[in-house]
């Protein structure tokens, strides 16, 4: 129930991570209650709670499922993009196996989370591939960096929130003549261990989403967003995004953590606009990290408005909430980073 509490301390929002976790242990309550309890009234009243929390959280994960439709995006006669994002962990020294994985997949773009100078380093001889860059190097596990084949129209790192926290914002062409831009991203999340609130993370996320929508290119967001796509924060993304959630109808996709399976959450996320049609979304090989690469193939069709249907409208009263997460987010200080 805590979800419910609009309040944005950690403790109210963590446990929007552990959907599918407590689904399974609401299933497995609910059927002790009938085999190894008494039938009072006091029952039937617990046993009407927890299936409606079934009834709740089957509903909420249900479009994240491979029952719910999509489009696949078979647009004839258009090539497609892989583009890579990795939150690499920053203190993940296994730099050779990193790079023997992006040789193997060989995506058009990569993007390295956590990525700081010792990693800057490691994966410079990658740039004869990858000439075209964007680095931004920092020591507080929220450095990024961006490697392209193709050569940058425009790139900028935005910093919405705080000027230790970047987002970087890349305008490409593809073969075919098409415009789109990248964006990659990673908020702090909110945890005991890192950010007390998740204000710093949704009033980035905000930030981000509202700079996608001004922008009237096919738009592409990737990155480690510290949410899940059915939090309440993911819904304001898209809403004020205008952008579509890739995981609909593909599945889970859970790409944390990947040592500890039970506790596995979908937190590197994908969204893009209703031009932009996805061949393939994939959880790809463990390289190390604590987080598994996610990996996209798309193309481009302006004309084809299939998926139009599937963006959502923001109302006037989330509208005046999305200014407030925003302003809130950029009041915030952080005194658990370092540069």
């Amino acid at each position: 129930m805590l979800p419910f509490v609009k309040n944005q301390h950690w403790v109210f929002r963590v446990p929007e991570f552990i959907k599918i976790q407590l689904l399974l242990f609401q299933v497995i309550a609910s059927i002790g209650l009938f085999i190894f309890t008494g039938k009072s009234i006091w029952v039937w009243l617990i046993a009407l709670f927890q299936i409606g929390l079934i009834i709740y959280h089957t509903y909420l994960l249900a479009r994240f499922t491979k029952f719910y439709k999509k489009h696949d995006g078979e647009v004839k006669g258009l090539s497609g993009l892989k583009v890579i994002s990795t939150n690499i962990y920053q203190f993940n020294q296994e730099f050779g196996r990193f790079k023997d994985f992006i040789r193997k997949e060989k995506p058009d773009i990569f993007v390295t989370i956590e990525s700081n100078k010792d990693w800057e380093l490691a994966l410079r001889e990658m740039e004869a591939d990858y000439p075209y860059t964007e680095k931004i190097t920092l020591e507080n596990t929220y450095g990024m960096h961006l490697y392209a084949k193709a050569p940058f129209q425009k790139v900028t790192t935005h910093y919405f929130v705080s000027e230790d926290l970047p987002s970087i914002e890349a305008h490409f062409k593809t073969k075919d003549g098409d415009d789109f831009v990248l964006f990659c991203v990673h908020p702090p999340p909110p945890s005991p261990t890192e950010e007390e609130t998740s204000k710093e993370r949704d009033g980035d996320l905000l930030c981000i989403a509202k700079r996608t929508k001004e922008i009237d290119k096919p738009t592409l967001v990737v990155g480690d967003f510290n949410t899940v796509a059915w939090s309440k924060i993911s819904e304001l993304f898209r809403e004020n995004s205008g952008l579509i959630d890739g995981r609909m109808g593909r599945g889970i996709l859970a790409s944390y953590h990947a040592k500890y399976w039970f506790f596995r959450t979908p937190l590197d996320l994908i969204f893009h606009s209703p031009s932009i049609f996805l061949k393939e979304l994939s959880v790809l090989e463990h390289i190390g990290s604590d987080h598994f690469p996610i990996s996209c193939t798309f193309c481009i069709d302006s004309s084809d408005c299939s998926q139009e249907e599937e963006v959502e409208t923001i109302t006037k009263e989330e509208r005046e909430e999305t200014e407030e997460l925003i302003s809130e987010g950029k009041k915030e200080e952080s005194d658990n980073r370092s540069v």
